[in-house]
Formats: structure tokens, C-alpha cells, sequence
């Protein structure tokens, strides 16, 4: 593994307001740290493509001197965050990863999003790096570069939004604002060993953040510590009340087989199998979920392609290949297939909620094994090698089309490169997700992750 330099304040956003809040160290000093270690690493290391110094240290000295004023900056006081280059930044291009958009309009506002963290103390240290418009699974980009996996920088750090993933574990920011369409920041989380959550669709608000699939999109969240994701959901849905649940003891937890067990690699076998016979053993077959990702898939390139279909008829050669490909043909797809698509989404979407009515939380793999190298971006899938651009995403895709919500968290153990597991639960239900992450963490058969030493 590669050295990193790590952050010589806490590791977490809460005890890193905490001492904001009390004075012991200032924001200014933690925007100045986390542009120091960006600026050491490089935008290939980082994850930023884009450091907005001047706004963020104009930010942090208005909440250091809230604090002098004995005043209370909020639940995230000083904290620094990234945000993948998707969601507005007042007074900057929204590029969405794309050459297409280097002319674009400056955006007039912050993304709803970015507005409500920065409301809470955060401070937005600057943008990160993504597959083109999130239609990809590795951050190789042709105009932002390869963004590359700090475990072992030369393979890659999943994606779509792996600069967003990196800059969290790597420790630059304890937190990352994402998206999420099909697996975007769920399998970069689970290549760089961070905390990634998926949250139901519709959960947290999309307004400012550039749109891709618009029966996919959501608005997701990285970082290195549970609470603090879970703060920042939190912070994110203003107040809106959470779905009562009954109080219950252990949760029961199932594993998704057939699809889910297929194509693991040799790597990912035996931990996740030595995770399982830790919580009981229990199994659940979802038939069809090799239809369920060929449907997300169909709907991608369908919305994806209808989304750019003027910029394809202007410019189809401003595009980087493999997305002007996919999206072309997305263009040429039969309107049949896309409804096809649609109402098979509803069908498994009751079929998977009777699962939940025998076991609490869900789980698979969040990837198939480590990450792909950067110089042969391949995995292997029914005995053959193809392209990991398109297809890492395997696990998550048909989790994305039942619009549910799911949470990624590295697997405990001494591996050679992180391992992720992909928690899942019904929908509206992410309080019982991140209390079953605490059971799988406080159990040793999660961990708690650090930037790599």
C-alpha cells in the first residue's frame, strides 16, 4: 500500500465541530489542512478537480467568529466537505465530469444540499472528480483524469463518483455530498473502504444537483464515521419525520443469493462467506434479479440518452467514447422496452418487500472483489473478462431500480485491498440500516475505516 498523510485533527466531523464549537481549534485551520493535504496528493490522489479556497476560508472565519460571539455555529461547525462536481457551486460551471459543459452557465445558487450543510457550520472545500455525467464505474475521465484508488494508486477507484469516495478516504474530508443512480457512490465506497450511503429515492432533496436519470437519482453521503453520515442525512431532509418502527432486539439479517452469488471473486469469497456464518446463515433467492439489472440498465441509457439527446445531434465527438456509445444507443431503444422496464420495476419492487417481512436488513456484496487496475480496467463475469466501466455494478443496480435504500461499509479483516458489504432495507427505513451497521461494527465484522497508513 502507499503512504498518505493523515489529518492531525479527529478523524470525525462531530468531534471535529466539537472542538470548533469550543474553541480548541479554529475552521480556518481545518479548511487550511484539508487544502494543504489536496494540493500534497494531487487531483489524481485527492479526488478534487476543482479547490474553491477563497469561498471556503471566507465561510470558515464567519463561523470562527460565531464561536468568538459565544454563538453556536451549528451541529457541523468548521467542518470541511466535498461535493462531486454534480451539484451547483454559486458563481461556478456544474461540468458534471463533462467537456460539454466547459461553456455552461455559471450557477446562480448553491445545490439545495450544499445550502443546508454549509446552514449547519460545514464548509465546502471544493468539487470532485466523476465519470463523465455518472455514466461510468471507474472515475477514468478524459478531460479530469483517472482519479486513482489510495489503497493502491494504480487501480482504480470505482465510481461514478469515486473523487467523492477518495477525498474521504484518504482523509482530506471527513465527508462527501454524492449521487447515486446505480451503484455511483456505492461502489467506490466499497473499492476505497469508506461509509457510503444510498438512501430512498426521494429521500434527500436533488434540486441543484445535475440531473442524469430522473427516476434514479439520489443524493447520497460518504465518510469515515457512522454518526456522521447519519448526521448528515439528518441534516438533509429539514426536519421531515422518520417512519416509526417497533422496538425489537437483534436484527435479523439475510443474504440476497442467485444474481448476488454469482461472479464473486476468489478474494471476495471467503470473507464474505465468513461474514455470513457470523449472523446466522440465513439466505433468500430474488428470482429474476439478472432482469432486474438488464430493466436499470435499459432505463439509464433511455433517460440518460433523452436527457443529452441535443448536445448528441450538435456534437455527438465531444463526448468521451464509451459514453457516447452507450447514450447513442439509448437513443435508438424501442419506447416498448423502456415501459417493459418500467412495469417489470414494479413487479420486483412488491416481490422484494416480502423478503423484509422475514428478515430485517438485506446484505450482498457492494462489488464483486478488490478494485480493477487502472491499465487493465477489467473484471471477470461468467468466466469472461469485460470492461469494469459498465459493469462493477453488478450488486447494485437492481437495488437501484426498487428504489431502496442501502448502505456500504467495509468489511473487517486483513485483506489486501478493501472488501465492501451493501446493507439493505426497505424503504424509508435507514434508521434500522445504520442501527444494523452499529450491531456489524460493535460485532468486529465491520470496520470503522481510516485513511490507509
Amino acid at each position: 500500500m502507499t503512504a498518505m498523510p493523515t489529518m492531525s485533527t479527529p478523524s470525525s466531523a462531530i468531534a471535529m465541530a466539537a472542538k470548533v464549537r469550543s474553541g480548541e481549534v479554529t475552521a480556518v485551520t481545518l479548511a487550511t489542512l484539508a487544502f494543504e493535504q489536496a494540493e500534497q496528493l494531487g487531483t489524481d490522489r485527492s479526488g478534487f478537480t476543482r479547490l474553491l479556497r477563497r469561498r471556503a476560508l471566507a465561510r470558515a472565519a464567519a463561523v470562527d467568529k460565531l464561536v468568538e460571539a459565544g454563538l453556536d455555529p451549528g451541529p457541523l461547525a468548521g467542518v470541511p466537505f466535498g461535493a462531486a462536481d454534480l451539484f451547483d457551486v454559486a458563481g461556478e460551471i456544474t461540468t458534471a465530469g463533462s467537456r460539454t459543459r466547459r461553456n455552461a452557465a455559471f450557477a446562480s445558487r448553491d445545490a439545495r444540499a450544499i445550502a443546508l450543510l454549509e446552514a449547519a457550520g460545514a464548509v465546502l472545500v471544493g468539487t470532485q472528480n466523476m465519470d463523465e455525467f455518472g455514466y461510468g464505474f471507474v472515475t477514468m475521465n478524459a478531460e479530469y483524469g483517472t482519479t486513482r484508488n489510495p489503497h493502491d494508486v494504480s487501480r482504480v477507484a470505482g465510481g461514478a463518483a469515486g473523487g467523492s469516495a477518495v477525498a474521504v478516504a484518504t482523509g482530506v474530508v471527513p465527508l462527501s455530498l454524492a449521487f447515486d443512480t446505480n451503484g455511483s457512490l456505492r461502489v467506490p465506497a466499497g473499492l476505497t473502504g469508506v461509509i457510503g450511503l444510498k438512501p430512498t429515492y426521494g429521500d434527500l432533496p436533488r434540486d441543484g444537483m445535475y440531473p442524469f436519470v430522473e427516476s434514479l437519482d439520489v443524493v447520497g453521503v460518504l465518510g469515515r464515521d457512522l454518526d456522521d453520515v447519519a448526521l448528515v442525512r439528518t441534516i438533509l431532509r429539514e426536519g421531515a419525520p422518520e417512519r416509526q418502527e417497533p422496538l425489537r432486539g437483534e436484527i435479523s439479517f439475510g443474504r440476497l443469493m442467485s444474481w448476488f452469488d454469482d461472479n464473486i471473486s476468489e478474494e471476495m469469497r471467503g470473507p464474505l462467506d465468513a461474514f455470513w456464518s457470523r449472523l446466522g446463515r440465513i439466505s433468500f433467492e430474488l428470482p429474476h434479479s439478472e432482469i432486474a439489472r438488464a430493466a436499470a440498465s435499459v432505463i439509464i441509457a433511455a433517460e440518460g440518452a433523452s436527457l443529452h439527446r441535443p448536445a448528441l445531434e450538435a456534437d455527438p465527438m465531444q463526448f468521451e467514447p464509451p459514453v457516447r456509445d452507450r447514450m447513442l444507443a439509448g437513443l435508438l431503444l424501442p419506447s416498448d422496452d423502456y415501459l417493459a422496464a418500467q412495469r417489470f420495476r414494479s413487479w420486483i419492487q412488491a416481490r422484494l418487500r416480502r423478503q423484509f417481512e422475514l428478515a430485517d436488513v438485506l446484505f450482498t456484496p457492494a462489488a464483486p472483489g478488490f478494485a480493477p487496475t487502472i491499465a487493465d480496467p477489467v473484471m471477470t463475469f461468467e468466466g469472461q473478462s469485460i470492461p469494469a466501466r459498465s459493469h462493477l455494478g453488478i450488486y447494485t443496480q437492481p437495488i437501484s431500480l426498487m428504489g431502496l435504500p442501502a448502505l456500504v461499509l467495509p468489511l473487517a479483516g486483513d485483506f489486501a485491498m478493501p472488501l465492501g458489504v451493501q446493507l439493505i432495507s426497505a424503504a424509508g427505513h435507514e434508521p434500522l440500516l445504520f442501527r444494523a451497521a452499529r450491531q456489524l461494527i460493535d460485532k468486529g465484522l465491520c470496520a470503522v475505516p481510516n485513511p490507509p497508513a
